[in-house]
Formats: C-alpha cells, structure tokens, sequence
C-alpha cells in the first residue's frame, strides 16, 4: 500500500502505508519518546496532529488494550520510519498496524523521519496531509494547504460528553507491583493497595489522560470527572475541596468560554492544580497571554528547572503553546522555567491556592520526577481546611 505525507511548503514525502486506507490532515509534529508510541496515539491532546515520531523502530511491543490514555486514539495520522515486523510482548492484543485499520488511523512507514523532523525544527511546525489513498501528490499539496489548526476549538471533540466519577469501585487506578519469589500471587497483575479517596474534587476533562486520573486516585482523591463546557457554577454544587484542570488540544486561545469560567473559580479562592491545556487556560484566566511556539515540547526528556527547589526536573511533555511571562500579573510567580529555551513551564499565585505546570507529572510514558505534584495538591487543600 503506498502511502504519502504532504506538507504545505510543498515538500512529499513517499513511503509505505500502514493501518487504515484512509486519509486525514493535521498540523506535523514530532515526539522523540523511544517508547510509549500506544499511549501517545491515545493521548486527547494530539486531535488534529499528525505525529511522527523520531525513535527508528516503532511497534515492536504491539498495543494492548489495558494502556490506553483515552476512550480511543485522537491522532490523525502516524508518521515512523519502520514499523517492526515482529510483535513480541505478553500482554499485546493487537499489532501497532491492526490498532490503527481498526480506528481508522493512516500511517506512513519507510520515509526519513530524520529530514522530516530537521525540516520541522528549521520551518516550524508545519501543517500537512497524509493518504493510504490514491490520491496524486499535488491535491495532497493542496489539502495540506487547506488546513486550519490555531484558533480552532478542538477541546469540544475529545472531552467526555457526560459527568461521572472516576473509579468508583477502585478497579482502575491502583499500580503495578512487581512481585518475585511468590508462586501463591499473580505476578503479572498484583496491584499496590489504594488509600481512602478522603478528598473530593472535581477534574474538569479538556481531553484528560486517564494516567491524571490514576494518579489523582493513587494519592486519595475522589474524582467527579466534568465536561469541558461544565459552568463554575455546576462544578462547585460537587462541593469539591479542589479544582483540577486537565491537558488538552489545540489552541488555548480559542478557548474564551473555559477561561471564563476559570475566572470565576479564581474568585471563589477553591484551591486549583492545572497541567498542559490546564496550565495555558489558567496562565489567561490570571490575566496572562498564550502565544504559539516554533514546534513544540513533544517527548519524555524537557530538562525543567523548579526555582523553589533548586532541583532540575526531567519531564514528559506535549504542547505547542506557552504562557508569555511577560503578560503576566505582578500577583503571579513563574516558578518552573524550560532549560531549553527558557519558556514557562509552572506559575504560581502568590496569594491564592493556585498553581499549575505546563508539563505532564502523570508521565505516561515518560520519567516520574514530577509525581510529587499530586502530593503537593493534596497538601494546598489540606491546608485550606
């Protein structure tokens, strides 16, 4: 099955399609994770991007049904430059290649991911189109060209349409412990025991991960998950001792009707915890701008540093905008910033309960530096009484 990527510059790409015969367009991005291709796939905030990932050798472990991110894969298309042969993995249900026909996701396979990436840290984040179809090379050109990606609201698309609560019966959250020397446990899927859920919270779901919501449990949190276009005022009749607010896609400052209703919390003083999506959302609902980086932070390795610690924090992270620090209130601190190219990476209110960070402290995949997060969310509402 032949197979093309399209960029609006002009540039073609030819290769080998995989997955659905489908085409789809979407902004080009790239994610230098080795691993985690299945929970990338499945991650909300990736609607209308077509991800190409950097690491050479995609699809050896195959995709299981247990470690997805959302109720299905919001990726548009999947760029790699091999996709292994060989599925080899214990808990795999179905091959990277099957996953994909099965949600109707195009992908590409056998083009220079290298180049590809070079050309996208050189131009910018560029929009392009992808066809297992017989399409010809100037209409996928064109289609690429027609894409609209900023300013879009893609929040409406992924968010869960329906309130409901996280892992009522704690079948969910709780995670795997490694057992060895015991014939009398299942090895493979004995669990870490769950604290008492004694903090009840509301989540609002911009295009949430279910890894947040794990880790919300894990560390006693009863979460009422709401949809993106909940009011403040229906979220505080849940009575919540704190507000989360999730990750999600596409443009934050398209979102004016979420910012707005942010705004009206703030006011309330409830204690607020915000990350990716969460963190641009609550940077303008504390009187702060977005604005659209080259292309983006995609991958488990943004060095962070946090000036309250000292400490430099290894990180997982998805997003292709930032907060402008300069457009920020005198009430408010950058405490995190990026070692790369210094961009913000957390905010806290000086006077309020409120804090956020621009990166993912649930990091699936990725390194688990920042877990602590939700510890520290738990703290700030204890503190509150």
């Amino acid at each position: 099955m032949k197979a093309i990527l399209a960029l609006e510059d002009g540039s073609i790409f030819h290769g080998t399609g995989f997955g659905a015969k489908a085409s789809a367009a979407g902004e080009v991005c790239f994610n230098t994770s080795m691993t985690g291709y299945q929970e990338i796939l499945t991650d909300p905030s990736y609607k209308g991007q077509i991800v190409t990932m950097t690491y050479p050798l995609i699809g050896n472990y195959g995709v299981n049904a247990v470690d997805v991110e959302s109720w299905r894969p919001h990726a548009a298309g999947f760029v790699i430059r091999e996709l292994s042969p060989v599925v080899s993995n214990w808990r795999a249900d179905y091959s990277l290649a099957e996953y994909l026909e099965k949600n109707g996701i195009p992908g590409i396979q056998g083009i220079d991911t290298r180049a590809l990436t070079k050309k996208l840290r050189v131009r910018g984040a560029l929009n392009g189109f992808i066809t297992t179809e017989e399409i010809s090379d100037a209409e996928a050109i064109q289609r690429a060209r027609e894409f609209v990606f900023v300013g879009v609201d893609y929040v409406k698309e992924v968010t869960h349409k329906e309130s409901f609560r996280w892992d009522e019966k704690d079948e969910q959250s709780a995670a795997f412990d490694l057992v060895r020397g015991s014939a009398r446990l299942d090895a493979r899927n004995h669990r870490k025991p769950l604290p008492v859920a004694d903090i009840p919270i509301v989540a609002f779901d911009y295009g949430m991960k279910y890894n947040i919501l794990r880790r919300l449990r894990q560390h006693g949190f009863a979460t009422q998950v709401l949809p993106a276009t909940t009011t403040a005022a229906e979220a505080l009749k849940y009575k919540p001792a704190g507000v989360f607010l999730s990750n999600g896609p596409g443009d934050p400052a398209a979102l004016e009707y979420i910012v707005r209703e942010v705004k009206t919390l703030l006011d309330h003083g409830i204690p607020i915890f915000g990350i990716c999506l969460g963190h641009q959302i609550l940077g303008q609902a504390l009187g702060g701008k977005t604005f659209k980086l080259k292309f983006g932070h995609r991958g488990g390795n943004q060095p962070v540093k946090d000036f309250e610690s000292g400490k430099v924090e290894i990180t997982s992270q998805n997003h292709g905008f930032a907060v402008d620090a300069a457009s920020l209130p005198s009430n408010v601190a950058v405490n995190r910033i990026n070692l790369n190219d210094q961009t913000v990476e957390g905010l806290r209110h000086k006077t309020k309960p409120v804090f956020c960070v621009q990166y993912h402290p649930e990091a699936s995949p990725g390194p688990h530096d920042s877990t602590p997060l939700f510890a520290e969310f738990r703290e700030l509402i204890a503190k509150r009484g």
